[in-house]
């Protein structure tokens, strides 16, 4: 299916101040873009750079002032999830290199902190997809998914204390039980179609069967209609925008999502 994306974000900036952006996505395995447009108000020079997870990011110095950044794209993607029950788990020493990173405790994502609980959680799976599917389930009956959560910037074993959370936080405790299971999973950010209330959207994926699927315990059931802007161990790596210095004085932000009757 082909989606239009559009994010919208305003800043009242009191003093010249660096930012990093994280909003343009990029064609891969799983989506194509095929137009993309972005557009800094005053115009400023930007300096764009791929991280070391792969993402397309922007750095720029923002004016005084008011600022805003208006992002469109035309993204072809898939209408529904990939879903292979039975997936087998991948030993570590085969997985790849580029994988195995995955594996580690990460700031919001504390996974040694989890291993017991995991394994009661998928007590009965098999090893693999289902154990992940099992974890998911959990989730979705034990966590209340509340994106106008009073919480904010939750590490896994505060989500798990608190049992609510936005989709990040449901994102990162998923994540630290798959990785407690020696499951790599990594945090994805990016746009769902029909997202209600609409926003930037995160959840996981989680590495078995020799591939990456997607998971994402905020929604009953698996939904395709995704766009990808970012991959990360948790959300420190794929936040939407840093800024470095003085606070910000206010910003907004409005995101779309449509659907296309057909290619743009």
């Amino acid at each position: 299916m082909w989606l239009r994306t559009a994010c919208n974000l305003r800043f009242t900036i009191l003093a010249p101040t660096p930012f990093i952006l994280m909003l343009r996505p990029r064609s891969g395995a799983q989506q194509w873009v095929a137009r993309d447009s972005y557009l800094l108000t005053p115009g400023v020079p930007v300096q764009e750079f791929t991280d070391s997870y792969g993402n397309l990011s922007q750095r720029f110095i923002a004016p005084p002032g008011e600022f805003s950044i208006q992002t469109s794209s035309d993204v072809l993607v898939a209408a529904d999830l990939d879903v292979a029950a039975g997936a087998p788990f991948v030993e570590v020493q085969n997985l790849p290199d580029a994988v195995l990173t995955y594996l580690l405790p990460s700031r919001y994502c504390e996974s040694e902190l989890f291993i017991e609980m995991a394994r009661g959680i998928v007590a009965g799976a098999a090893p693999g997809y289902d154990q992940v599917a099992a974890i998911g389930d959990w989730i979705r009956r034990e966590v209340r998914f509340n994106p106008a959560s009073v919480y904010s910037g939750m590490a896994a074993s505060e989500v798990n204390q608190r049992r609510e959370g936005v989709c990040r936080d449901l994102a990162h405790l998923g994540i630290a039980l798959c990785r407690a299971l020696c499951i790599p999973a990594r945090m994805v950010a990016g746009y769902l179609h029909g997202l209600e209330p609409m926003d930037l959207h995160a959840w996981f994926e989680a590495y078995v069967g020799g591939r990456w699927y997607t998971f994402d315990a905020t929604q009953a059931a698996p939904r395709g209609g995704r766009v990808v802007l970012g991959y990360g161990h948790d959300a420190a790596q794929v936040a939407i925008f840093n800024q470095f210095g003085p606070a910000l004085e206010a910003h907004e932000m409005t995101v779309t999502v449509e659907a296309l009757d057909g290619a743009p």
